[in-house]
């Protein structure tokens, strides 16, 4: 062992060696995991809910209600193929949609060429250190955040602070703790001493709040917070009842 290799001085440093500590897979969201993202967008016909082309019922219902301001700019983190992003350009938001899987963004472009979409773009990046052109006026999260380590919500609470727009809005799913919810409810610790993330992590209201509307967090004012509601195959929007679903504002 080299001794003298002592290279850990800032922050960064310490969130990439902490990186390190995952296997390259679904916990990963740097260049080995987008390989295996890639895998898992490369089959279109598999029986994954939201592998089809139509919204979060909560967005859905967020546009329908007015919560959200007309023609704003959005960044849709850990776009997929886009679903979100396209439903709300056809709704005259001007759209950047960024995930870390080129085939997920390529079937991303591939949507929004079939429905002849406007004012959407894709890129195939790290959110974290990409160059975005915000600030944004939304910010919308379906299912990104509850895959990343607990040291990376430290990175996710600094995104908000440098692109959300003063007035803007937080919306997002995640994985929910308790009776039907999904994802692991292990204590951080534990998945540092485990190497994975189980699946994804589950978190409560209460956990939500404490990150994104406690002056110790993101500091945002919550405007709403339940859980997702369910949704038949029929039905023109996504829902399943073992998400949360929240919308936050910037003050």
């Amino acid at each position: 062992m080299d001794a003298t290799h002592r290279d850990i001085r800032t922050i960064d440093d310490v969130l990439t060696l902490l990186d390190g500590l995952f296997p390259v897979g679904a916990d990963r969201w740097t260049e080995g995991g987008a390989a295996w993202w890639d895998g898992f967008y490369a089959d279109r016909d598999r029986p994954v809910p939201f592998f089809v082309a139509k919204p979060d019922e909560n967005l859905l219902s967020y546009v329908e209600r007015g919560l959200l301001p007309a023609g704003g700019r959005v960044l849709d983190l850990g776009c997929g193929p886009g679903r979100n992003a396209l439903h709300l350009a056809s709704a005259g938001f001007h759209v950047t949609g960024v995930d870390l899987s080129p085939t997920a963004v390529a079937w991303a472009e591939e949507r929004a060429a079939a429905t002849g979409a406007e004012n959407v773009r894709f890129l195939c990046a790290d959110a974290f250190t990409a160059a975005l052109d915000g600030p944004y006026d939304l910010i919308y999260d379906s299912g990104c955040f509850h895959h990343l380590p607990p040291h990376r919500r430290v990175s996710y609470l600094a995104l908000l602070d440098r692109a959300l727009a003063p007035g803007g809005h937080l919306a997002l799913t995640a994985f929910a703790a308790g009776e039907g919810g999904m994802g692991s409810e292990l204590p951080d610790a534990e998945f540092y001493r485990r190497g994975g993330l189980q699946g994804g992590l589950a978190y409560t209201d209460t956990a939500l709040r404490a990150l994104f509307a406690d002056p110790a967090g993101a500091g945002l004012t919550e405007i709403e917070l339940r859980r997702m509601r369910a949704q038949d195959a029929d039905s023109p929007a996504f829902g399943e009842s073992f998400l949360w679903t929240g919308l936050f504002r910037r003050p």
